[in-house]
């Protein structure tokens, strides 16, 4: 199982409380653990990732094992802490502004 956890704004959205639980089918990738993500919860669909090109949202940033992944390959293996369950993949929302 890995644990995702998402930013407050998405988990209202998709009415979650707290960490998610993720079963992936095959390799553990970023893509994978998203397709699982949006078939469990279809509302956020496209809010993670834009629809057409499947690119990370501009403003949302992936981390875990205090590594920033947004720019990892999609089809890059997870940490093997994450895909043990033992560390989150976080799915934070970027502060901008000036």
């Amino acid at each position: 199982m890995i644990r995702v956890v998402l930013p407050s704004h998405l988990r209202m959205h998709a009415n979650i409380n707290g960490e998610i639980l993720l079963d992936v089918d095959g390799e553990a990738t970023q893509r994978s653990l998203l397709d699982a993500l949006e078939s469990r919860y279809p509302v956020l669909r496209g809010t993670i990732r834009d629809h057409a090109t499947q690119r990370r949202r501009p403003f949302l940033r992936f981390f875990a094992c205090q590594r920033d992944l947004s720019h990892e390959p999609m089809d890059a293996p997870l940490p093997d802490e994450v895909t043990a369950g033992s560390k989150p993949f976080l799915i934070v929302g970027a502060i901008a502004g000036g």
